[in-house]
């Protein structure tokens, strides 16, 4: 889905955000990216459902990493009765926890995944795509169990890195907003 498919608050809302500088990272405070300001239902519902209409039904499960995809997920999980599950910042130390490496514009961490089968359609949910990693790594660590990663879904593109992406990983990645940052303001392409 492309910008002009959505809605004025999701664009509005954008439009409004803060940017500041993060050891020259370029990062947007925005309620869906941050949950500051407050992340009004309003537009929850609308991302949900959009999300909702865009999205390969035929998935078993929804996959989100912390934090700011948990929300998304949730949501998308109620309006369409598909579970998900957290890759999460910690490890639990499960039977075949998966530990993926996440370096990202701002850090480098690891993160966990638990709870994807052999044979498990999954479409994967995130706030932004920046530079891609953790959506590469999250995506290669799903196939690496034997898992089908149907699609990958995400609020805004920032980097204008999901075209090189998609062919990357062979993945289609969805979003409502491709923009970019330019003097400290965000555009909307």
């Amino acid at each position: 889905m492309y910008a002009s498919d959505v809605s004025n608050l999701l664009r509005e809302s954008f439009l409004a955000a803060e940017v500041i500088s993060v050891e020259s990272y370029d990062y947007i405070i925005h309620p869906l990216l941050d949950g500051v300001p407050a992340v009004e239902p309003e537009l929850l519902n609308e991302v949900t459902n959009s999300f909702f209409e865009m999205m390969d039904k035929n998935c078993d499960i929804i996959v989100a990493p912390e934090a700011m995809g948990l929300p998304l997920a949730a949501s998308l999980s109620i309006v369409s009765g598909i579970p998900y599950t957290a890759i999460r910042k910690r490890s639990y130390g499960l039977p075949n926890e998966v530990k993926i490496h996440q370096p990202t514009g701002y850090s480098d961490r690891e993160i966990y995944l638990n709870g994807i089968k052999k044979e498990d359609r999954v479409v994967i949910i995130d706030d932004v795509v920046s530079t891609g990693s953790t959506i590469r790594g999250i995506v290669n660590a799903i196939r690496g169990i034997g898992a089908e990663v149907l699609e990958v879904l995400v609020v805004a593109d920032k980097g204008e890195h999901s075209e090189g992406l998609e062919i990357e990983l062979d993945v289609a990645i969805k979003y409502l907003l491709r923009l970019k940052i330019k003097d400290g303001r965000i555009i909307i392409d």
